[in-house]
């Protein structure tokens, strides 16, 4: 009789695409223990997903991944728009900015391959000794029906049967066990599997919406063009259809065009395996031919990587089973990938989920807390879907020519000008709840509650070095209380400052009140102090030490020594000389704000979703973690 092997984990991903590779690399940076398993062979090697939206390359700086990834991407700074002409062919009738978001920090697209994408996450798993183990698939999970376990914090009730599968030469795997089936016990179980998830399907959550039956091909390769346009974002509508080019990394560009001569069945599906990679790309090359006339188009390098499908848009009418199971990425939404939205949502959703998963892994927060997710990004994926209906609409209506009717430039121009801050990423805003209050928005009339903050350049008192307050801002899963105290050369401004930095460290107050028993003050809570004083007059000393974690917390709003940078944060916020508290969120999203002199409403922010310490029970390896985070060990 074979032994079964039986094992337990704090959170078991499933699925190692960017969804799930993201969620994994955030949490074991946290020192949450986690596996990840996939059923493919290997990792992905080219094509699928590549684009990222400017809020994305903001969460990538946020865990010090930015750079590395701009380093080897493509950037996308200007579009084109082009439409019928008088001679049959297409004219060039927009030339701009392909990202219309002002306060992005990154104004631009940027492409890189999935796998070099994936390739960060694993490499940042690697750091703290965890990996994907593949070819491994789940074949049953159980969720306990016991309500007193599932409210635990030191229970496992969610069961999963792990099956380890043949592997080709090469694949990536851990130690081989005699019997390839697992039991793992887990606290929490993430499905990032996916459209097609398991994980979704097994927990019998419906997938909402339609298809449009509109087919499309996807091609990478290096072009032969005099299309003077070919190394920008080109959206092209022709009488005879639609496509659009994407400049790639190296010489590569992505090539989608509507195929009008593959039909879907009835049930808006279609057999890919009638199609093959020569019958895609001809079909694709003779259809962009005639969209592109008269421009040329031809290839003589091989076909870097191709596919098909079908533009739907659906939403999973949950996110989430008992608080214990989750659902990421694609296994939760779909849509066309004419925005470039998959991968941002797939990433973003995680994003979301990882600092309300170490919040109550960390029992810092009640269960109640992963609500939010469910709320937050099932909201998210709604505007997303009813967005890309309209983008597609758009894209598969014919273009109004003389004499006949279809769409306008004029149309896709409002579009881009309505949607801009939902294709950038930059205006997703997550309407109020226990973690978004936005009873304050007075008080910071520039900021919106519940979006991501916005950048800001400020000065270190200590020496007047210009920081962008994004980078003070790190993914540690802390909550970052920026204290805007004005002039504090100021009496009334200083006597207020000094009183807040005492009833914060009083046996009742907010640092006290939530930070558990032997973690750093700074475990938390996160303050940094923005006074508004020159540079030549601002001191360190000015500043209550008790808000001072390290003299590095102290800053000013001020023109750097330069005179290039800074000097207008107070004033991008729209926060008054009476100065304001405001409330970042470990995900980067505004919590709340609040008066200087008026902590107690943050308190009570922070009162509706997290445990006083008294009820906490350390967990170890998390306090450490957070350390080598913040390099103090």
């Amino acid at each position: 009789m074979s032994y079964t092997p039986e094992s337990q984990v704090e959170v078991l991903v499933i699925g190692a695409g960017p969804a799930g590779l993201f969620l994994s690399s955030a949490l074991v940076r946290a020192g949450i223990r986690v596996r990840v398993v996939d059923k493919k062979d290997t990792r992905v090697t080219t094509g699928h997903a590549d684009g990222l939206h400017p809020r994305t390359i903001e969460i990538l700086q946020s865990y010090g991944l930015a750079d590395r990834f701009l380093s080897k991407a493509a950037q996308i700074h200007t579009m084109a728009y082009y439409n019928p002409g008088p001679d049959g062919g297409i004219e060039r009738t927009e030339f701009g900015p392909f990202v219309r978001a002002p306060t992005a920090r990154y104004p631009f697209a940027a492409t890189l391959p999935q796998s070099d994408i994936e390739g960060l996450f694993r490499d940042e798993m690697a750091k703290y000794g965890a990996q994907v183990e593949q070819p491994v698939v789940p074949v049953a999970l159980e969720i306990s029906q016991d309500e007193n376990e599932l409210q635990s914090s030191t229970s496992y009730p969610v069961k999963v049967t792990l099956k380890r599968l043949n592997s080709n030469e090469g694949a990536e795997l851990v130690a081989p066990r005699d019997n390839n089936t697992e039991i793992v016990r887990a606290k929490y179980v993430v499905g990032a599997d996916g459209a097609h998830s398991w994980v979704r399907k097994t927990l019998e959550i419906d997938m909402i919406g339609e298809s449009m039956n509109s087919i499309w091909g996807v091609v990478d390769f290096a072009p032969e063009t005099d299309l003077p346009d070919i190394r920008i974002y080109c959206t092209i509508h022709s009488i005879h259809g639609s496509c659009a080019i994407i400049p790639r990394e190296g010489d590569l560009i992505r090539l989608y065009v509507q195929l009008a001569d593959v039909e879907a069945d009835q049930n808006g599906r279609f057999d890919k395996s009638k199609l093959g990679p020569d019958d895609i790309i001809k079909a694709s090359h003779s259809r962009a031919q005639k969209m592109l006339h008269p421009y040329k188009l031809s290839y003589t390098k091989p076909i870097d990587w191709w596919t098909v499908y079908i533009i739907g848009q659906r939403v999973a009418s949950a996110f989430s089973a008992k608080n214990r199971v989750f659902i990421a990425g694609d296994a939760c939404h779909t849509h066309s990938p004419k925005a470039g939205q998959g991968m941002n949502a797939s990433m973003s959703d995680s994003h979301n989920l990882a600092w309300k998963l170490a919040s109550v892994l960390r029992q810092w927060a009640p269960p109640s807390l992963l609500t939010t997710y469910d709320l937050e990004r099932r909201q998210y994926a709604q505007e997303l879907i009813d967005f890309d209906r309209i983008l597609a609409k758009l894209f598969v209506t014919k273009p109004m020519t003389e004499g006949n009717e279809g769409v306008t430039h004029e149309e896709f121009a409002q579009m881009r000008t309505k949607f801009t801050g939902f294709m950038s990423g930059i205006g997703i805003e997550y309407q109020p709840s226990t973690i978004t209050n936005v009873s304050g928005s007075s008080l910071a009339t520039k900021l919106i509650i519940g979006q991501r903050i916005l950048p800001g350049v400020i000065l270190q008192a200590a020496n007047a070095r210009p920081y962008e307050l994004h980078d003070l801002l790190p993914s540690d899963m802390r909550f970052k209380i920026l204290i805007l105290s004005a002039d504090i050369t100021n009496p009334r401004q200083k006597a207020k400052l000094d009183a807040l930095a005492t009833r914060l460290h009083q046996p009742a107050g907010l640092l006290r009140r939530f930070t558990p028993l032997g973690a750093p003050k700074d475990a938390i809570f996160d303050i940094i102090t923005i006074a508004r004083v020159d540079k030549e007059l601002v001191k360190v000393s000015m500043y209550p030490s008790q808000l001072l974690s390290h003299w590095s917390k102290a800053y000013t709003d001020d023109r750097s020594i330069c005179g290039r940078v800074g000097g207008s944060f107070y004033a991008n916020y729209g926060v008054s000389d009476d100065g304001a508290i405001i409330v970042c969120r470990p995900d980067g999203y505004v919590g709340m704000v609040a008066a200087l002199d008026d902590l107690a409403a943050v308190e009570g922010y922070f009162d509706k979703f997290l445990r006083p310490c008294s009820k906490v029970t350390p967990v170890s390896g998390l306090v450490a973690s957070q350390e080598k985070i913040l390099g103090r060990l």
